[in-house]
């Protein structure tokens, strides 16, 4: 972790985007807007899905931020969600960075038979990132489950 006496505006403005960034996407997958989800992702993004974080290789492994719309679009099976952000850790380099940010994401679904289930993952998020015409998008991120529960939800 780096210590930080002092930091330059720009570098506390740039901090302040990212983080608005990651908040952003937990925002749009709970609201169900896939296109603004997308709109947080370069052109030429890569998307890479970790059901095991301790896997070498990547479930799922989408190019183009179009790509990204089925998986956003996955969220709409779910009666709700709730994505819950924690730290987030970003090192900058000028218009570029990387960052790691915790989310832990609950999914209420509510079955054919009626019986609501709640499953919660811990998520990590591996981020490499761009300010592009001012903007900071996402050019790559990785979703790492670190662990799922699925139990029955009372009503």
């Amino acid at each position: 972790m780096t210590s930080h006496t002092t930091i330059s505006p720009q570098e506390a403005a740039d901090r302040l985007a990212i983080r608005e960034l990651i908040d952003a996407y937990a925002h749009c997958a709970d609201r169900r807007d896939a296109k603004g989800q997308m709109a947080l992702f370069t052109g030429d993004t890569r998307f890479l899905v970790f059901m095991d974080a301790t896997a070498a290789e990547p479930t799922q492994e989408l190019h183009g931020r179009e790509s990204l719309a089925p998986v956003f679009d996955d969220l709409n099976q779910y009666v709700a969600t709730m994505h819950f952000n924690g730290q987030s850790t970003i090192l900058l380099d000028g218009d570029r960075a990387t960052g790691e940010s915790y989310c832990l994401a609950h999914h209420l679904k509510v079955g054919q038979d009626g019986q609501r289930t709640m499953m919660i993952a811990s998520i990590r998020y591996l981020d490499e990132l761009v300010k592009q015409d001012g903007q900071w998008l996402f050019a790559e991120r990785r979703l790492m489950v670190n662990w799922t529960e699925t139990r029955p939800f009372a009503t």
